[in-house]
């Protein structure tokens, strides 16, 4: 078997509409804003494929250090499409899943942001709580209570 080379995920990257929303939600959900930036220029468009561009990114990261959410906002060249109406089943990356210490709180507080349900919150056998919701913006993030024992 051949050596293992991967060290770590760094992290996810996320398209959004609105930078500030975003880090808002995020906040409110409990990471930390490790910083802001503007990257621009063709070097970076080497990377992504789309040339020339400008993209303004937040790095949110979890309270443990070791998860990392990047928020990018495209400023150049402009959003192609748009996922985040997409239905659970979609295919490609659709949401991401947060442990949570208290699953009813953390609903009730980002509905005052604007989220909803997308089904209920349910029981898996005697060990999680688990919900989906879709937040103002239209970010589908998955919450999990693990029940103690």
């Amino acid at each position: 078997m051949a050596e293992n080379n991967l060290l770590r995920m760094d992290n996810i990257s996320i398209v959004v509409e609105s930078l500030d929303d975003a880090v808002v939600l995020f906040e409110e959900i409990g990471m930390k804003l490790e910083g802001r930036a503007k990257i621009e220029g063709e070097w970076a468009g080497r990377v992504t494929g789309l040339g020339n561009q400008t993209v303004e990114i937040a790095m949110m990261v979890t309270p443990d250090g070791h998860s990392r959410i990047e928020l990018s906002k495209f400023i150049t060249p402009p959003v192609v499409s748009d996922h985040r109406n997409a239905p659970v089943n979609s295919l490609g990356y659709l949401r991401v899943m947060f442990a949570v210490q208290d699953i009813d709180d953390m609903v009730s507080r980002l509905k005052k942001l604007g989220a909803k349900l997308v089904g209920e919150i349910v029981q898996y056998q005697d060990t999680y709580r688990l919900c989906y919701i879709r937040a103002a913006d239209g970010l589908l993030i998955g919450l999990a209570e693990e029940l103690k024992k």
